[in-house]
């Protein structure tokens, strides 16, 4: 009955540990025995002795602690579903085009329909914050609209976009565009909702928990899959983040080896802004995020002035006003190759179709999971075969009108600012 180092206690080990303490207080005497009931509880069971001393001491101030189900371990969810970004957006983006007032109080009610849980207000303007919104002064009225960085960088991204786009036909670019993600997939991974006899209620029983994850790692073109570039590989965490797993060796091994002998020539690769995504190259200037060190070291290289007495604050001031936009250690490998690396501006999935394809992927898996790691593997490779290259180009053809409508809209808003 070894416990496992860091995994939380069940019911079952609890109630153990309960039992055990009555039996050895009322028979450690008869035996002669010395030690404290605790200490032998925890060499019996082989957890340690802070824990069992815990469990004690809960119990005892409160008999139906052994019922408290353990903390989830790893980064928590947000109470706000990310899915329901794209919506806000396109909620409070019509409503600045209609010059509507749009309060915190009128997008829970907006979202009512496609919420299972309520939130509290201040979630929700936290959550906004995190997807780059903000309350500001409008033209007659305060008002929610997005952040002027978040504005300034997707209309960077889509100028590019719309300059590699053939003047002759819409579906055609310039340069081939090539589309590269992470995602996962659980073991657990299924479908919550079947049809089932009233009488009888529902036959399958789901386990509890996730269970074991698989990282993917793949990029599109309007062809399909890119061709050997697919890579699936075993998570070691259960919980958190899945990008938790990945890490710039990982994805610089990936991208040179796999991504880069497959696709075309003088390719435009987009990604998102994943921290492994963005690592600075040796010769990059300094980031706000570099060490005062290395900031330090970067403006006298350069010949700035600087005190060596300066706060690290001084020396981002000085930073930000002469150094050029850092370069990125997968951006040169690109160029090496006579490719462009290209970054999607944040919070925008709906502009990766390949975000598209592992919700296809998903849903297959989650229609034919039968909880075991075995079928989750088999039922990945069919579910890669549904993604066709006519798959692809429906999906980058619908992602083109989301960013025409961007395109649009922005300039609409801006000329009422």
């Amino acid at each position: 009955m070894q416990s496992i180092q860091g995994k939380p206690l069940s019911f079952e080990k609890k109630q153990t540990i309960i039992q055990l303490k009555q039996y050895f207080d009322k028979t450690k005497k008869k035996f002669e025995i010395k030690e404290l009931s605790s200490q032998l509880i925890a060499d019996a069971l082989g957890v340690g002795l802070a824990t069992v001393n815990r469990v004690l001491a809960n119990y005892n101030k409160d008999s139906n602690s052994i019922n408290d189900q353990p903390l989830i371990r790893g980064r928590p969810q947000h109470a706000i579903d990310g899915s329901l970004q794209e919506k806000v957006r396109a909620y409070i983006r019509a409503a600045n085009i209609d010059a509507t007032y749009i309060t915190l109080e009128t997008i829970i009610e907006y979202l009512k329909p496609e919420i299972e849980k309520e939130f509290h207000i201040s979630t929700l303007a936290r959550t906004l914050d995190r997807w780059g919104f903000e309350f500001g002064k409008g033209t007659r009225t305060q008002h929610l609209k997005e952040k002027d960085y978040i504005i300034a960088a997707r209309q960077r991204y889509l100028r590019k976009m719309r300059n590699n786009r053939s003047k002759n036909s819409d579906n055609k670019t310039i340069r081939p565009e090539v589309y590269l993600d992470e995602s996962y997939v659980n073991k657990n991974h299924s479908n919550d909702f079947v049809w089932y006899s009233v009488e009888d209620g529902p036959l399958i029983q789901k386990p509890t928990g996730n269970g074991e994850r698989l990282v993917i790692v793949n990029a599109i073109t309007k062809d399909g899959w890119v061709p050997n570039a697919k890579v699936v590989f075993k998570s070691s965490r259960k919980t958190g983040d899945y990008h938790g797993q990945m890490n710039f060796e990982i994805f610089q091994k990936w991208f040179t080896e796999q991504l880069i002998p497959n696709i075309p020539k003088n390719s435009i690769i987009i990604m998102d802004n994943a921290s492994y995504h963005n690592i600075l190259a040796e010769s990059s200037a300094p980031i706000s995020t570099s060490s005062k060190t290395a900031i330090f070291s970067w403006l006298e290289k350069n010949k700035l002035a600087v005190n060596p007495d300066c706060l690290k604050a001084e020396l981002i001031e000085i930073l930000n006003k002469f150094a050029p936009e850092p370069t990125y250690a997968i951006d040169e490998i690109a160029n090496k190759y006579g490719h462009e690396v290209l970054r999607t501006p944040p919070y925008h999935p709906e502009l990766q179709p390949i975000e598209i394809c592992w919700g296809v992927l998903k849903n297959h898996v989650g229609r034919n999971s039968d909880f075991t790691m075995k079928n989750l593997y088999e039922q990945l490779d069919k579910a890669f075969l549904k993604v066709t290259a006519e798959t692809c180009l429906k999906i980058i053809k619908k992602v083109r009108e989301i960013e025409d409508k961007f395109w649009k809209e922005d300039s609409i808003i801006d000329g009422l600012s």
